[in-house]
């Protein structure tokens, strides 16, 4: 395999591991030097991975590893989006507490909250 290859490999198992929650063996690719704001072909961070999934711990631990919390995917969705589009209150908790903007992205944590009638935000 070539670095590249051996790259990719390591990066999707990353991905693989920020999607099941599994923050121990993520955190110890980081530790290795793999990015924490790391990006798959859609834009998508490990963090938004995680928010989107529902892993407040890996969540907590990815931003406590320095993890961009605003940080938009392609779309333009961040992490706090999806936590409040799921309805994953312990994730939008995490985030709102580690400084998330719920204004950031297109649409908005603020708006998706008012889309659903909930009170996230208030």
């Amino acid at each position: 395999m070539s670095d590249d290859e051996d790259f990719r490999s390591i990066a999707e198992a990353a991905f693989d591991l920020a999607r099941a929650g599994e923050t121990e063996r993520l955190l110890a690719f980081v530790a290795g030097g793999l990015p924490v704001d790391l990006v798959n072909g859609s834009g998508d961070s490990l963090l938004m991975l995680a928010a989107y999934h529902g892993h407040a711990g890996t969540v907590r631990a990815l931003v406590e590893a320095g993890a961009d919390v605003d940080r938009c995917n392609d779309r333009q969705q961040s992490p706090l989006a999806g936590a409040v589009f799921k309805n994953f209150e312990d994730v939008t908790a995490v985030l709102l507490g580690a400084g998330a903007d719920p204004d950031a992205g297109t649409p908005s944590a603020r708006q998706i909250a008012a889309m659903f009638d909930r009170d996230t935000f208030a």
